[in-house]
């Protein structure tokens, strides 16, 4: 895909951005656990940086997600990778299926003021028994006059303390079978009856603010309701594109970050009375590692050209993700271990990533469900479509 002078402007807008107001306070969010989110959002929805891809009608910008796609690339290159996956989560995961399926009102409510950045949005679908396994949540919401009324818990809820609302998945109804009773919900985080655990103590991402929501007889009106009832998994299923390709755009600024601190490492570390890059298996294996990175790069860029032409890019978006979330973990060892003893640290930038994109294999569909999902749009099954 070739890019515009457009793509670049906001590019560059983007990475002066997280130069001047994430990299700087990145170790002080990592001890705190947490990340100002509406200190940081509210400034970059003054830049227009919130709604790229969102309508004018809500204060986007009507651009194509390909503009999303060179803001992601750049937002990767943050030394806060929790903070990055919190905006990712108000642009391109709590977002995408208000935006496109909401009523009128409820986008006038709840989605302009998330791409100002006056609201903190987070979405709620995963459950402790219910991970990759969509089908099988259990929070429901029940009809009760013009309410619903929502009883579950939902884990692993990243923005979840400083949430202003949640895209919350739940059934809402017995009857449908586990792919038709579904439905997506706009919940307000401070309506009575909602309550969250202590924020949970994760291996990376610690400058994410990550808990469990308990939701006790939450009312809600049903006009908060996204698009038709029962249409909630489907719903969720596009939206997961947009989450999964965000994620892996997001790590190419970040290996490329990573690559470039080692080099700038082993460049100055002498052993043995050289330099480590003299060292013919250390430029080699450099070397592999961009290759590794750039080809996950054209494959995510594929991704995004077909999205843009209105394909479904399932299939492409499973790809990239399954192929980041390998790379990530294949760069960011091999990086470690040529920062030796100085790799071991708790706060080299290195290890934070070694420890922080470990999740990408896990989260928002693990490998093996991006490997089935891949097999099954391409038909290697034996079983009929």
């Amino acid at each position: 895909m070739r890019l515009t002078p457009e793509h670049t402007a906001i590019a560059e807008t983007t990475r002066r951005f997280v130069e001047t107001e994430i990299n700087p306070f990145a170790d002080e969010w990592e001890k705190a656990g947490i990340w100002p989110a509406h200190e940081i959002l509210g400034k970059m929805g003054k830049l227009g940086l919130l709604g790229i891809q969102k309508s004018s009608d809500y204060g986007g910008q009507d651009l194509d997600y390909s503009y999303q796609a060179a803001f992601l690339e750049a937002l990767g290159t943050g030394r806060a990778n929790g903070a990055s996956m919190g905006i990712s989560v108000q642009t391109d995961m709590a977002t995408p299926a208000l935006a496109k399926f909401g009523s009128d009102e409820l986008r006038q409510e709840f989605l302009a003021p998330a791409i100002t950045g006056e609201y903190v949005a987070s979405i709620a679908v995963s459950e402790p028994q219910a991970g990759s396994d969509v089908a099988r949540l259990k929070t429901n919401a029940r009809k009760d006059g013009g309410d619903y009324v929502i009883n579950g818990a939902k884990m692993w809820i990243t923005n979840s303390t400083q949430a202003d609302f949640f895209c919350l998945l739940a059934n809402t109804s017995e009857e449908g079978g586990p792919y038709r009773n579904k439905s997506l919900i706009v919940v307000p985080s401070k309506t009575k009856g909602i309550s969250f655990s202590a924020k949970l103590n994760k291996l990376g991402m610690r400058s994410s603010d990550t808990a469990q929501v308990f939701f006790d007889d939450v009312r809600v009106p049903q006009r908060f309701l996204i698009g038709e009832e029962g249409l909630g998994f489907t719903l969720q299923m596009k939206q997961f594109q947009e989450e999964r390709l965000a994620a892996s755009l997001l790590q190419l600024g970040t290996l490329d970050v990573v690559i470039d601190d080692t080099l700038a490492y082993v460049k100055e570390r002498v052993v043995f009375e050289k330099p480590l890059i003299d060292n013919q298996v250390v430029q080699f294996r450099l070397a592999e590692l961009k290759t590794e990175l750039e080809a996950v790069r054209a494959l995510c860029w594929r991704a995004v050209e077909a999205l843009v032409e209105g394909e479904n890019v399932t299939t492409w978006a499973s790809m990239a993700k399954l192929k980041i979330g390998r790379v990530a973990r294949e760069v960011t060892d091999s990086c470690l271990q040529y920062f030796g003893g100085n790799g071991f640290m708790w706060d080299n930038f290195v290890t934070r990533c070694y420890r922080d994109l470990r999740l990408t294999s896990i989260g928002g569909g693990a490998d093996e469900v991006m490997l089935q999902v891949i097999a099954k749009e391409l038909g290697y099954s034996s079983k009929r479509r």
